[in-house]
């Protein structure tokens, strides 16, 4: 019943950017608690006086939050720095001595440790903290609305196709290293034949003395120049297509419920334990009881 700062569709449908600059983050060891972050800041910030009087500037962020988590990014490359998902933020809070610096307190997703994020802003401390707080109790009522599945199914797209562009790079990479092979191999076969000489390569191998392969042509019977016939060519599966890695084709649009791995209720378990630890907001804290039938 809250009066949010923002409608519920922009941070549903897109999300809500802000500046601030970032003083980085470190662990703690409660995931809330005012002295926690307080110990937090005066560490971050002690830590940022040493670099600034050695002449490092404090980086700027954009901060980009949506009821998916809170995004840290470079302002002018847009590369992600960090991804916070909301499920694992449990604390939230400005600087009561320090009107420009606001904290929150996520649990990293690999090492399991609680971090402390500190930022300073100068004029959007307060805005930002209650807009990560209307997020918060967006995620939660959409979370229950759809018992867990459209986030977690957006977050396994996410993921794959994360990995569709990993793949896809180390393809570009492969190919540009055989090519680098290729004209390596040419200069040393010019070197090392006679001055007028060069014998031309048959166009029936490729520069590792393998036969092409051609999808389209049929198996040649032709012998060769020995008489016999070449080794048959084992024929290509037709019922599932896979890329060069062995691993079939992702499709978002046809993945199911049953399409995920195995530990995939372990991973909403995960959430719904995340979202039950509630967030602690400037003293209020959003806890996840059942929802009033009015909302």
């Amino acid at each position: 019943d809250k009066t949010w700062m923002h409608t519920p569709e922009a941070l549903s449908k897109h999300y809500i950017p802000y500046n601030a600059k970032f003083l980085g983050s470190t662990e703690v060891e409660q995931p809330k608690g005012t002295e926690v972050v307080r110990d937090a800041v005066r560490k971050l910030k002690f830590a940022r006086h040493i670099k600034k009087s050695e002449g490092q500037k404090t980086p700027k962020v954009e901060l980009q939050i949506s009821i998916y988590g809170v995004k840290i990014l470079d302002p002018k490359t847009k590369e992600v720095q960090h991804n916070c998902q909301l499920h694992r933020i449990s604390f939230c809070a400005d600087d009561k001595t320090d009107k420009r610096i606001f904290t929150f307190i996520c649990k990293d997703s690999e090492s399991n440790k609680h971090l402390c994020y500190v930022f300073d802003s100068e004029k959007c401390v307060k805005e930002i903290t209650l807009t990560i707080g209307q997020a918060f109790d967006l995620a939660y009522r959409k979370f229950l609305e759809s018992g867990g599945k459209d986030v977690e199914t957006r977050k396994q797209i996410a993921g794959l196709q994360k990995r569709i562009q990993e793949l896809e790079t180390e393809n570009t990479e492969l190919k540009n290293k055989v090519q680098d092979l290729e004209n390596q191999l040419r200069i040393t076969q010019v070197h090392a034949s006679p001055a007028g000489s060069v014998t031309p390569k048959s166009p029936s191998t490729d520069i590792f003395d393998m036969v092409p392969f051609s999808p389209i042509s049929p198996q040649s019977s032709t012998p060769t120049r020995n008489g016999t016939q070449p080794p048959p060519v084992p024929s290509r599966s037709t019922e599932i297509k896979r890329d060069l890695f062995g691993a079939e084709p992702f499709d978002p649009f046809s993945c199911g419920a049953g399409d995920f791995p195995p530990d995939i209720q372990s991973k909403l378990d995960e959430m719904q334990e995340g979202f039950k630890m509630g967030l602690t907001l400037e003293g209020t804290v959003f806890c996840l009881d059942p929802l009033d039938s009015r909302c």
